[in-house]
């Protein structure tokens, strides 16, 4: 075995899962949008419903305030009928005012009559008016919502890909293997959106026992942080390998037996006696048997 490698390399090309993740990435985000429209139509058909539930209940409250003036015209008309009864008995004088009187009486029905009727059309194109305001008020703040969600959307969308444009792919130190590198944090945080492979961020210092970081263990044997160059120990499956002299950035490719995507070790930042930076494995583990 070369000092170097713990099996040979498969040679896998990681360009389609990339793609993959980032469609997933972009489904995701339009599930999202999907469902937040859902929850407004839902928010809208409540409403819809409270408003006619105010209808019915002014309906209702007409058809009362109605029944009301039907019972007083009534009373009048009766009121009336026997004011024309007394006129027809009366003789003289008598018949005169018994007239004028049945005269003013409908005078008054007339007036009462008009009045309830006018202010029984106020309430209904008031309330009309009130429930046409209000649901056009609600569907202007729902398609105001549904825009801003879009354009989270395409933001996000825009985000993901100018960070993926940025991102370095680099050969390894597995022949015919390269893959995409992150050198800081948010490069790092879009290589984990697209969800390809399980990341393990470390800050390792020099010591002679191992350190685990994910399912394999890490030892730093040196450092030279003015060539940005570093010397580490790698152990996976029981088997023990070093690692001299590499460069910051640089990914360090392994095979485990459960695995047929190699292993990276990628050091973003070398100190004094200590390095920065993340392990990075495959998130599906099938043996290579």
């Amino acid at each position: 075995m070369s000092e170097d490698k713990l099996a040979p390399s498969t040679g896998s090309d990681v360009k389609v899962p990339i793609l993959i993740g980032a469609v997933v990435a972009l489904l995701g985000a339009n599930i999202y949008l999907y469902t937040q429209i859902d929850h407004m139509k839902g928010d809208l058909s409540a409403f819809r419903q409270n408003m006619q539930s105010e209808v019915a209940s002014l309906k209702e409250s007409s058809a009362v305030s109605t029944q009301t003036a039907r019972r007083n015209l009534t009373n009048l008309k009766d009121e009336l009928e026997s004011a024309r009864r007394q006129a027809a008995m009366a003789v003289g004088q008598a018949k005169i005012d018994a007239q004028k009187h049945a005269e003013t009486l409908a005078q008054k029905v007339a007036v009462e009559q008009a009045k309830q009727t006018a202010a029984v059309k106020t309430e209904l194109t008031e309330a009309v008016s009130n429930v046409e305001k209000t649901a056009s008020t609600k569907i202007s703040e729902v398609s105001t919502n549904v825009d801003a969600v879009k354009t989270e959307v395409a933001s996000t969308k825009n985000t993901l890909d100018t960070t993926i444009a940025d991102l370095k792919r680099v050969r390894g130190d597995l022949d015919g293997t390269s893959s995409l590198v992150a050198t800081n944090g948010k490069e790092l945080e879009t290589l984990k959106r697209l969800g390809e492979r399980n990341y393990f961020e470390f800050n390792l210092t020099k010591s002679k026992e191992p350190r685990r970081i994910g399912d394999v263990a890490l030892t730093l044997k040196k450092t030279d942080p003015k060539r940005n160059k570093f010397t580490i120990e790698v152990v996976a499956d029981d088997k023990k390998v070093e690692k001299k002299d590499r460069n910051i950035n640089e990914p360090i490719q392994f095979y485990v037996s459960k695995a047929r995507q190699p292993y990276e070790v990628v050091v973003n930042e070398v100190r004094k006696d200590q390095i920065v930076g993340y392990l990075a494995s495959p998130k599906v583990q099938t043996s290579r048997n």
